[in-house]
Parts: C-alpha cells; sequence; structure tokens
C-alpha cells in the first residue's frame, strides 16, 4: 500500500530564475561538499580502527557488521531521499540527513557494546544516503547542466579524497586520541554544513502537486536489495552457496525486486519511476555506473592488501601509497568537469575514461612480488585517471536525461546503482580472492607447512606471514600475487563491459536552464510555497 503525503507543492516564481553566481554559491557549495564528504569518510575511516574497537567492546563476530550496516543502510536509504527531495524540497531533507548522521555519529562514538556500534553505524548510513544524494541533487538545482561540470568533478574527487585520507585519519585517531573520535570528529563538521545551508541556501521554486509516498515500494526495494547484498557477503563465508539461507535470501530477494517492478508501475509517486528508463543515456549511464560500482570497489579493495602483503608495507605507509591513485582521480575528475562544462558535451568522457580504466586495471593484474613501488604508483595513476574521467559524468547525464520533477529521482537511482555494484562486488571479489588464495596456497606450499594458520588469519596478520621460515614465506607472498592477480583480471573483464556498454551512449546537449526555469506539467492542486 502506499501513504498519503500532505498536499505539498512547489511553487515556481512568475519571473524566470537567474543562475546562481558563483561568488553566492561557494559557501553553500562548501556545505554540501562536506556533508558528501562526511558520507564517503565514514565508508573509509573505521578500517583502520577495526582491530581496536574489537580490543576494547569485544564481539570479534560481528566485526564485519560494523562495515557493512553503513553501507547497506547508505545504500537502500539512497532512492527514498531523492524521491522525498523532489516531492517536499531537497534543503529540509538535506539537512534532515545531516541531524540523522550526526545523532549517529555521536552515538557511535559513545557505544559501550559491538551490538550498540552495529546498530548505531546503520543509524549513520542511513542519514549517510541522504547526504550524497542531496548534495548532488542540489547543485542540480542551482546550475544548469551546461555550467555543471565543474562541480560533478569537484564533488567526484571527495571520493578520491576520502579513500585515502579516512584510513589515516582513523590510525591518527586510533593512536593519539580514541577510537572514538572516528566518530566524534564528523560533529564539528557537521554542525558547520547545517548552519552554512540553513541560512544560505535558497532553492528555485517549482510548481508541483503531490500525491502519495510509495512506501511500498521503498520496502520492496530496500529487502530486495539487502537480500542480495546478504547473499553475495555470506555466500562461501558464513554459509555454504548451496545453503538453504543463501537460496532463500536469493530467490526472496529476486522476488522482491520482481513485486517492486510492478509496484512502481501502479504507484502514484514511485521511489524509481521507470519513465526514466525510457530513456536511452539514462538506462546506459546506470548499467556503467552498476560495472564501475563493481570494478571500483571490488577490485581496488585488494590494493592495500597486495601493499600490505605482498609488497610489505605497515597499515598506515600502504594509505599513503594509494596517494597516486587519488591523485589521478582528484586531477582527471577536475579536469574532465571543467572541459565538460567548457565544450558542453559528456560521451567523449566515459568513453575515453573506461577504455583507461580497463588498460589500469590490466596494469594492476601484472603486479607481482618484484613488482617496485614506483611501477605500482605509476599502474595506480592510470587506474586513478580512468575512475576520475567517468566519475562526473554518469550522475550528470542522468540528472540532463530526466525531466526536472525528477531529478532528485535520477539522482539517487544512477547512485543507487553504483552502491549496489560496489556492495557486491566487494562480495564477489572476495569470493574470487579466498577461492584463489586456497587453491594457490595447496599448489604452491607443502602440505603441513602451514600448520595453525589458515588463510583468512594470513590475510589479516602480515607480520605473521614474514615471522614464517623463508621456503615458506616466498611461496606464500607468490600465492597471494596469484590470486590477486586473478581478481584484477576479472577487474578488467568489467572494466571492458562498462566500455562496451559507454559506446552505446547518446549525445544529448546539455540543458542551459535551470531545472526549476523549465514548464512543469498543468496540476490541478493549489500551488504551495516550498524550497
Amino acid at each position: 500500500m502506499t501513504g498519503l503525503g500532505p498536499p505539498v507543492a512547489v511553487r515556481m516564481s512568475q519571473s524566470p530564475p537567474t543562475t546562481t553566481s558563483t561568488r553566492a554559491l561557494v559557501p553553500v557549495f562548501t556545505a554540501l561538499m562536506l556533508g558528501m564528504l562526511l558520507a564517503a569518510l565514514d565508508q573509509t575511516i573505521v578500517s583502520t580502527a577495526l582491530p581496536t574497537i574489537v580490543g576494547d567492546l569485544g564481539g570479534v563476530n560481528h566485526l564485519s557488521w560494523v562495515v557493512t550496516s553503513y553501507l547497506l543502510a547508505s545504500t537502500i536509504s539512497t532512492p527514498l531521499y531523492g524521491k522525498l527531495g523532489d516531492m517536499y524540497g531537497r534543503k529540509w531533507w538535506f539537512q534532515f540527513s545531516i541531524v540523522v548522521f550526526l545523532i549517529g555519529s555521536a552515538l557511535s562514538g559513545a557505544s559501550q557494546s559491538m551490538t550498540e556500534l552495529v546498530l548505531f553505524r546503520a543509524l549513520q548510513g542511513l542519514g549517510a544516503g541522504g547526504l550524497m544524494v542531496g548534495a548532488q541533487a542540489i547543485i542540480g538545482d542551482l546550475v544548469p547542466p551546461r555550467e555543471r561540470g565543474r562541480y560533478m568533478g569537484l564533488m567526484g574527487s571527495v571520493f578520491a579524497l576520502a579513500s585515502v585520507v579516512g584510513p589515516l585519519l582513523g590510525g591518527f585517531f586510533v593512536d593519539t586520541l580514541s577510537w572514538r573520535w572516528v566518530f566524534y570528529v564528523n560533529l564539528p563538521v557537521g554542525v558547520v554544513a547545517l548552519i552554512v545551508t540553513a541560512s544560505r541556501l535558497k532553492l528555485p521554486y517549482r510548481e508541483r502537486s503531490l500525491h502519495r509516498v510509495d512506501y511500498l515500494g521503498a520496502a520492496l526495494l530496500a529487502g530486495g536489495a539487502t537480500a542480495l547484498i546478504l547473499l553475495t557477503t555470506w555466500g562461501g563465508n558464513e554459509y555454504a552457496w548451496n545453503s538453504g539461507t543463501i537460496i532463500g535470501l536469493g530467490v526472496g530477494g529476486v522476488l522482491m525486486l520482481i513485486a517492486f517492478v510492478f509496484q512502481e508501475r501502479r504507484a502514484a509517486e514511485p521511489v524509481i519511476p521507470l519513465r526514466l528508463f525510457k530513456s536511452g543515456p539514462f538506462s546506459v549511464v546506470s548499467g556503467v555506473a552498476f560495472l564501475v560500482g563493481l570494478a571500483m570497489f571490488g577490485a581496488l579493495t585488494f590494493l592495500p592488501l597486495f601493499l600490505q602483503i605482498v609488497d610489505g608495507a605497515s597499515p598506515t605507509s600502504s594509505g599513503l601509497l594509494l596517494l597516486p591513485l587519488m591523485a589521478g582521480l582528484l586531477s582527471a575528475s577536475i579536469l574532465s568537469g571543467r572541459l565538460i562544462t567548457r565544450i558542453g558535451r559528456y560521451k567523449i568522457f566515459p568513453v575515453a575514461g573506461a577504455a583507461i580504466m580497463t588498460v589500469g586495471m590490466l596494469l594492476l593484474a601484472q603486479l607481482h612480488v618484484d613488482t617496485s613501488r614506483l611501477t605500482s604508483s605509476l599502474y595506480m595513476v592510470v587506474i586513478g585517471v580512468g575512475l576520475g574521467t567517468m566519475m562526473p559524468v554518469l550522475v550528470l547525464v542522468a540528472q540532463n536525461s530526466a525531466p526536472p520533477r525528477d531529478i532528485g529521482a535520477a539522482t539517487s537511482t544512477a547512485t543507487f546503482f553504483r552502491s549496489i555494484g560496489g556492495s557486491v562486488g566487494v562480495a564477489v571479489f572476495g569470493a574470487i580472492f579466498a577461492a584463489q588464495l586456497t587453491d594457490q596456497i595447496a599448489k604452491l606450499l607443502p602440505r603441513g607447512r602451514l600448520a595453525g594458520f589458515d588463510s583468512h588469519s594470513l590475510v589479516g596478520s602480515p607480520g605473521a606471514i614474514k615471522s614464517l621460515p623463508a621456503a615458506v614465506h616466498q611461496p606464500l607472498l607468490q600465492a597471494f600475487a596469484n590470486s590477486l592477480h586473478t581478481v584484477f583480471l576479472w577487474g578488467v573483464v568489467l572494466s571492458a563491459l562498462g566500455f562496451v556498454l559507454t559506446l552505446a551512449l547518446k549525445e544529448v546537449p546539455l540543458r542551459t536552464g535551470h531545472a526549476a526555469s523549465v514548464q512543469p506539467e498543468p496540476q490541478t492542486a493549489e500551488p504551495l510555497p516550498s524550497n
């Protein structure tokens, strides 16, 4: 069933809105970037603090859920935030997301058990979903698509910054203060973002009557996505692939997603309007976003593992060694965004980015025990440039392909597909790596040489590997390198599929007017003011 929502409408002013000046946009854009940074940072900052957290709170069996609960909650809440922003105004929902995120951060920092931490991390994730979508959709309201590339490029760079700064900050807080500051650090930054958006963010009005919130559709989508993510996360680890639990999750997830499609066809205000997929560019970028998420979050999760185990770097050093990747992503994201704004065309960027990303994955597949750090750094620059060239385009094309009334839904859908791809990618690549490592150890090491160790304990104990005798140490490093080689080769396949898909992307001229300045569909309801 669908729940009734208040008869709210967004009113467009009589005179066409003008483009927000760059000077007026600076503080607002900075606040939006801070919001996105908070959400992206909390995907990575916790990783280096996890051993200390377990030592303090116990509950090692819930360790993975400290990360999974956050990612899961942020992923499944994304589409609902996009739709609610379209219906009731983005400013209010963005601020609501900040408040939820800050409450979750404060409670996470004050947790007294692992169960509490997992629950409060999920609350954080519910806020993070709105931060991700809200920031990008608000820029869609303030800046015409023709000028939006430069801003999307800067937003894309946030993820590069978070991927490297997160683990370093996490290590710093653990070493100098307490693991609790991994969460408390969000509070002052979030308060600044909240104050600036409350005082400086003025969104244009749009005339729009509303009907009902599709709560059933949101529940079906959340349930289906959760089931499939848990299937890929638990399969081969917690449960055998042919176990009743995994089969049940697969069947239940597929059935809920099928029911979701039927529900969206009949809902007055669908969470993901199926009409969006009638646009060729939107369908293509949704598929590309899913594949990028698979390859980026999946394969690149294992780069620190290579640096720590095969290359012998410390956890902190491995974060620093990822700087070339961040530099490539950061520079390419900003440059491609500016070029899109300058030339007004976008197809060349995802095509080139996917091609470069494929080459980068192929280079990563060449990493071996004797690869120098200079060589691995150059490989990481290539993969970073590929990702940075693609990332600003995906949401921009999704927004440009959607009618003005659906900008929030279009933004959240593209983000949702990328997040789902990332969640599935981490689990699938993890399963591939674990299977390969077991086979490689059996092939390269005589039986009994690793008494007292299994592949999982070795992954988490680089120091234990170094302490092994040379006759065992070198073959073991080779086993890890060979296993990661297979992981990156799968990254090549997925990146190549993304490249083929980008070739089908149709070039549609970028609109030069505000979303709010486009004439809305005729409405019969009495318009009411809202931001």
